[in-house]
């Protein structure tokens, strides 16, 4: 049932993934564009160049806000991630039973016979 679980989890997350691949591109456009524009804005010199460099960073930060349904894919690369390493995970067998009270109780009642 572990497995089947996480399946359905998985199927969601890759669907999900799939359905935001053209925000993520447009965020990563818009969060480069805003970058470099913002670099060129502290380095020019002119008034103009700034201007320009400005507005432009400006339109990066416009594509950006755009682009936010971006994080869900983002959460769903995350999910995939934790999916694929449970997937993988070795089930122990020996169960530690120190603290199971059964057999806690047989210790001591065979404890109590032989005394």
């Amino acid at each position: 049932m572990k497995k089947l679980g996480l399946l359905v989890v998985g199927g969601i997350a890759a669907i999900v993934l799939i359905a935001n691949l053209g925000p993520m591109v447009g965020l990563a456009i818009g969060l480069a564009v805003m970058y470099y524009a913002y670099k060129k804005c502290i380095t020019a010199e002119t008034g103009g160049k700034k201007f320009w460099w400005g507005a432009l960073s400006v339109i990066g930060l416009c594509v950006s806000v755009a682009n936010i349904p971006a994080i869900l894919g983002a959460v769903a690369i995350y999910v995939l991630y934790v999916v694929y390493k449970k997937w993988n995970e070795k089930e122990s067998m020996n169960k530690h039973t120190e603290n199971d009270p059964f057999t806690n109780f047989e210790k001591e009642w065979a404890k109590l016979k032989n005394s």
